[in-house]
């Protein structure tokens, strides 16, 4: 399933050796959500926190504009947040 929010992709912003982003990939595959995976030190992820995304505690999952789920992500709050 391809979710998003409103009309934008879901974007899952990640780093290397993050176990959180590991964590993250396997909560949104339970889910059936598809994201767009961005590197944290990519030029689309500089400008997402150029643009107020907060891109302090990783993984962050993003509609690009507005913060979805950070840090350990929690199925419960996805559900609710978007209305799966």
């Amino acid at each position: 399933m391809t979710t998003e929010a409103g009309s934008r992709q879901l974007v899952l912003v990640t780093t290397d050796d993050c176990h959180l982003c590991e964590r993250a990939h396997g909560v949104l595959e339970n889910l059936g959500i598809d994201a767009r995976e961005l590197d944290v030190s990519s030029d689309e992820a500089r400008t997402l926190a150029e643009r107020g995304v907060p891109l302090s505690f990783l993984p962050v999952l993003t509609d690009g504009e507005r913060v979805i789920a950070y840090g350990r992500f929690s199925e419960k709050r996805l559900r609710k947040e978007l209305a799966l």
